[in-house]
């Protein structure tokens, strides 16, 4: 059994793409949970860790040559892990390239655009002051539903993202997708969308790791101190 591999780790849609990994890989894990409302990102302790005050980051006591490692950054972590493991990268080099250009394209795209729709629909009218910003709520929604009808066609001809075997694009795009409702998504017109949340949301592995401490998980409106910790400035 390989020593338990340190994972940093607050209940949000990049936190469990790696905790959905981790389960996946059936890798051992210890959880030391990183509350990004009340600034603990920005410890000295954790910025050793992950210099741009954002998690996840995971430390492997058994990294490469057996030294330890330490990686922030999502998409990062999920190529060591793959590399590391073997598993969920691809099992042919197209399958790989595959692979990499479909979670690059969640790490760029879908991933900053979410975010972006979740601020501007969900998080900015509840601040104090309010801002509701119309403007800003179409740019974010327009763009998701534009990367959906993307990953639509994508599924049209593919079990899977990359193809018709599951991988860490998959563990990347699923927690994100997974909240198209918060997003003001219709999936009506997007049945391959649908059918791929279905078949992933039914994994033991995802299901676990996506639960990971949710009862944390903050979806009230945030105090004045919590709003500056996470969208202010700092530094």
């Amino acid at each position: 059994m390989p020593d338990p591999i340190d994972l940093y780790y607050w209940p949000t849609p990049n936190g469990w793409k790696i905790s959905i990994a981790l389960e996946e890989m059936e890798l051992p894990y210890n959880v030391h949970l990183v509350n990004i409302g009340k600034g603990e990102q920005f410890t000295p302790e954790f910025l050793a860790i992950s210099p741009n005050n954002r998690m996840p980051a995971i430390v492997d006591p058994e990294g490469p040559d057996g030294a330890p490692v330490s990686i922030f950054e999502s998409g990062a972590i999920l190529q060591y892990l793959a590399r590391k493991t073997g598993k969920f990268c691809g099992p042919t080099q197209r399958d790989r390239i595959a692979v990499d250009q479909w979670l690059m394209w969640q790490m760029g795209g879908l991933g900053p655009m979410a975010g972006q729709a979740h601020h501007f629909l969900a998080y900015a009218p509840t601040m104090d002051p309010p801002n509701d910003l119309p403007y800003a709520k179409d740019r974010y929604r327009n763009e998701v539903s534009r990367l959906y009808r993307v990953l639509d066609t994508q599924l049209k001809d593919n079990e899977f993202v990359a193809g018709d075997f599951y991988s860490i694009a998959d563990m990347a795009i699923f927690p994100w997708a997974s909240l198209w409702e918060k997003q003001e998504q219709d999936l009506s017109e997007k049945p391959n969308l649908q059918r791929w949340l279905d078949t992933v949301a039914a994994r033991p592995a995802v299901d676990k790791g996506r639960n990971l401490h949710i009862d944390l998980r903050n979806s009230g409106p945030r105090s004045k101190e919590s709003q500056k910790m996470l969208f202010g400035q700092k530094g």
